[in-house]
């Protein structure tokens, strides 16, 4: 079929009436409309606050986001303890990049005790996904 023009006003305008009413998917969308100021202005604190809105509900893409958020400082001020337990969450559902973000926090011993142990498990989830 034909390709429809992409609105990017018209998705953040629908994204925004779905997040008002609690659909974590709308959220997480709408945050990413935000960080990339598309449709919205770009703007990384209400990105954050809409991707911590969606992890709460535990929205796995989200809470991968919003620790990745936490760990660059964008949008939110710096937390490692924030990002590595946003990261295990996300982790615990398959996000093989929060594995991936998770065991590169566990090897530098980055808001989690340093365990190379640990940050190979964590690799070896992520590589048997294909990351």
């Amino acid at each position: 079929g034909k390709m429809m023009p992409q609105d990017d006003d018209e998705a953040a305008r629908l994204f925004r009436r779905a997040a008002e009413q609690g659909h974590s998917l709308a959220q997480c969308s709408l945050g990413q409309c935000h960080a990339e100021g598309k449709g919205v202005p770009q703007d990384d604190r209400e990105a954050a606050r809409l991707y911590r809105l969606a992890a709460n509900k535990g929205h796995a893409a989200a809470q991968h986001v919003i620790g990745r958020c936490y760990a660059s400082v964008r949008g939110v001020s710096q937390d490692d303890r924030e990002a590595a337990r946003l990261f295990g969450l996300a982790s615990e559902q398959g996000i093989a990049q929060a594995q991936i973000n998770l065991g590169v926090l566990f090897a530098l011993g980055s808001g989690v005790p340093q365990d190379d142990a640990e940050a190979a498990r964590l690799f070896g989830l992520a590589a048997e996904q294909g990351l």
